[in-house]
């Protein structure tokens, strides 16, 4: 998971956010999953994991009101995900603004009117930051380990008797 979590910051790095921004969603399910004994992602377990590990980093104002939940976070990642959309009737905004990089000058966690103006690569090192605390916590636990098991990794120079001589991940 490392290295997913490695390249994911690449990416955001590099200013490819349509790919950091939809992979960034999909941490929350995978850590989700991994930590749960059935090993399956759920709206719940997304919306658990993501309260717990990312959502205290989104709160706005003096009262710091929050502003990114797991159930906004999951809301944007549904219609994101399997519509191709910004809005969602659960998103508690009209949208979710997603700021590129750009003039060094970087919007972040700003409520503006009724949108949520978030900064792409900020969000995505919340997420791979949030999700390596959680991996360092994890590790050794069950059902983790079970779980981690079936991860999908990277083979280098090949997963025999399948292929050899390249990498695969599988």
């Amino acid at each position: 998971m490392d290295e997913l979590l490695d390249q994911l910051d690449q990416v955001a790095d590099k200013g490819l956010c349509y790919v950091a921004l939809f992979t960034a969603l999909t941490i929350p399910d995978m850590c989700g999953a991994l930590e749960s004994a059935d090993g399956k992602a759920s709206a719940a377990k997304y919306k658990a994991w993501f309260d717990r590990w990312v959502a205290k980093d989104y709160t706005v104002g003096p009262e710091r009101t929050p502003s990114l939940s797991g159930e906004t976070c999951y809301a944007y990642r549904c219609g994101l995900l399997h519509q191709g959309r910004n809005m969602h009737e659960k998103l508690g905004y009209s949208r979710i603004l997603f700021v590129e990089p750009g003039n060094g000058l970087v919007m972040h966690n700003n409520v503006i009117n009724d949108a949520l103006n978030i900064d792409i690569p900020s969000f995505v090192k919340g997420i791979t930051g949030a999700a390596r605390k959680w991996l360092a916590a994890e590790t050794g636990k069950k059902p983790f380990e079970d779980n981690y098991a079936l991860f999908m990794k990277r083979h280098k120079n090949g997963l025999s008797p399948y292929i050899g001589g390249v990498d695969v991940i599988s």
